[in-house]
């Protein structure tokens, strides 16, 4: 195990540190000042990443180490422009048996086999067969089941760690099943099913060893795309199917996205389609406001200010629960304590009566 791990850079802060990473990315920059070259590095390990600079000496480095690598850095850590990074003063390729590679994956904090039964339970209860023959044929499959229940949900964004896809799934057919009701227009059993079918072409379009990353099919055909063609294959292998119904799942899946810019080669034209989209949406966004809002405590930062602006949301954000929580504590700081009231004196007139005489 790591003795260093980027979450713990707040702690560190203008300290020098050793540690192994892994390189994320790597590139040469022209120095702003003039006077040669630069490195420009990215390191990660299961708690984040952060940027690294090398300024000199750096020549070995380049011919050992490519992106995708574990390497070992010794470097100053400090913060620029709210944020950590590391100035290196040198680094070299590591190998595989130097390091821990559960060190450098995030992973999900749910468990995958509890998250897939509840799963499968859900699919238990459809009250149609054939969309629950086809999405068992998914889970079943000893090569798509396997690679669904480890797969990243993304290579930055949302549900970026092992058993994120699993996890984005699960807790999009929970809200999906939730709000169903409220529309009677929709199937529960075909919704639900777009909902586990969505994403899984990220099963070939993401790698997840050593680090995170995109397929050469991933980033030549894209998601969207190569679950289409696994959707057909497996209609193909239940026939008879249905065929009205094999439309409408490949539709949720071709417009997932919701617009033509985001990637979707049809917009949502059924209920359930357009169901999925603002679903689909809403859980992604939610969990990428949680991410964001981590990052912030992981900077050293109370939590309860503005982020800073988070290109994928177009807009900063801001944590209203530790906002109103760091208002209370202020209120009660500046709130003096209620003065204590003086005991009130009453005034009583005593009158003393002479004891009886003795000789009365």
């Amino acid at each position: 195990m790591k003795d260093f791990y980027i979450s713990d850079a707040v702690r560190f802060e203008n300290e020098v540190v050793t540690s192994y990473f892994c390189l994320t990315s790597i590139a040469t920059r022209e120095k702003k000042t003039g006077g040669g070259q630069y490195l420009a590095i990215t390191l990660g390990d299961r708690t984040g990443t952060f940027e690294a600079r090398m300024w000199d000496n750096f020549a070995d480095t380049v011919a050992q180490c490519n992106e995708g690598c574990y390497v070992k850095a010794k470097g100053q850590v400090s913060k620029y422009q709210g944020k950590f990074q590391i100035t290196l003063q040198q680094m070299r390729l590591a190998s595989e048996s130097e390091v821990d590679a559960s060190d450098f994956q995030p992973v999900s904090r749910f468990d995958p086999a509890e998250m897939e039964a509840e799963l499968r339970r859900y699919v238990a209860e459809f009250r149609n067969d054939d969309l629950r023959r086809l999405v068992l044929a998914f889970l079943d499959d000893v090569k798509i089941g396997a690679a669904f229940r480890v797969a990243p949900a993304a290579k930055y964004l949302h549900h970026a760690w092992l058993h994120g896809l699993l996890e984005h799934v699960l807790t999009l057919v929970r809200v999906c099943r939730a709000t169903a009701p409220f529309y009677p227009d929709v199937d529960p059993d075909l919704l639900v099913t777009g909902a586990i079918l969505h994403d899984i072409g990220k099963t070939r379009e993401l790698h997840w060893k050593p680090s995170f990353g995109y397929t050469i099919e991933g980033q030549m055909i894209g998601h969207i795309s190569i679950a289409q063609g696994m959707l057909r294959e497996k209609l193909r292998d239940l026939s008879p199917f249905p065929e009205r119904l094999g439309v409408l799942v490949e539709h949720m899946i071709l417009s997932h996205h919701g617009k033509y810019e985001f990637g979707s080669p049809k917009l949502p034209m059924t209920p359930e389609a357009l169901l999925l989209n603002v679903l689909d949406d809403l859980e992604a966004k939610m969990q990428n406001m949680r991410s964001e809002f981590d990052r912030e405590l992981a900077a050293g930062k109370s939590g309860a200010g503005m982020t800073e602006w988070v290109r994928s949301m177009e807009r900063p954000l801001l944590n209203s629960q530790a906002y109103l929580a760091e208002g209370t504590k202020e209120a009660a700081v500046a709130t003096p304590p209620a003065p204590v009231a003086p005991a009130k004196v009453v005034e009583r007139e005593v009158v003393i009566e002479a004891p009886p005489s003795l000789f009365d």
